[in-house]
């Protein structure tokens, strides 16, 4: 056994480990896990897309899906898609499809326009709110990873590019 001297008492570095842990866990309260068991089903949802055509989860049914809530003036949003993008490509031999839904947008925005300028192929939902709301989404950007059952996998409220989970989502979802 190691032992490590400290002018803190043992007592209170255990408590400092508890109470840090106890952080950790909350700050992942809200991530679904990707190897979760207790699958949570992606709501149903129909919206129109910027040019009036109507873009549904019905028309997704059987297939994996990255769900995207997201807005124009969102930087986190901005850093986030390349690497949906990159997934949804990466994976597309498995059919998964990359959805964006637009909300909390400011008057005249052009949710899809943004999209192409940025140089992205993935059709975005408008005026999405309700969903938000039924997805329980209260910020930008929120993803959801969507097996082929319609089980939400993984729920991701980050634009780290780099977290490992995200690669772990979508192979669990492709299965």
């Amino acid at each position: 056994m190691i032992a490590i001297k400290s002018k803190f008492p043992k007592s209170a570095l255990i408590f400092l480990a508890l109470l840090s842990l106890l952080n950790i866990k909350s700050v992942l309260a809200d991530q679904y896990s990707p190897k979760q068991t207790n699958k949570i089903k992606a709501p149903s949802w129909q919206l129109k897309q910027q040019n009036g055509e109507v873009i549904s989860w019905e028309m997704y049914k059987g297939k994996p899906v990255i769900l995207h809530f997201w807005a124009t003036w969102c930087p986190y949003c901005k850093k986030l898609q390349p690497k949906l993008v990159e997934l949804a490509e990466r994976y597309k031999t498995d059919n998964v499809s990359l959805i964006g839904i637009s909300f909390n947008e400011d008057p005249g925005a052009m949710p899809q326009n943004v999209i192409d300028e940025r140089g992205h192929n993935f059709v975005t939902a408008v005026n999405g709110e309700h969903i938000a709301t039924s997805y329980g989404v209260v910020g930008t950007p929120t993803t959801f990873f969507i097996n082929r059952h319609g089980d939400v996998i993984f729920k991701y409220t980050s634009s780290d590019i780099n977290d490992p989970r995200l690669a772990l989502a979508i192979k669990e979802m492709t299965k």
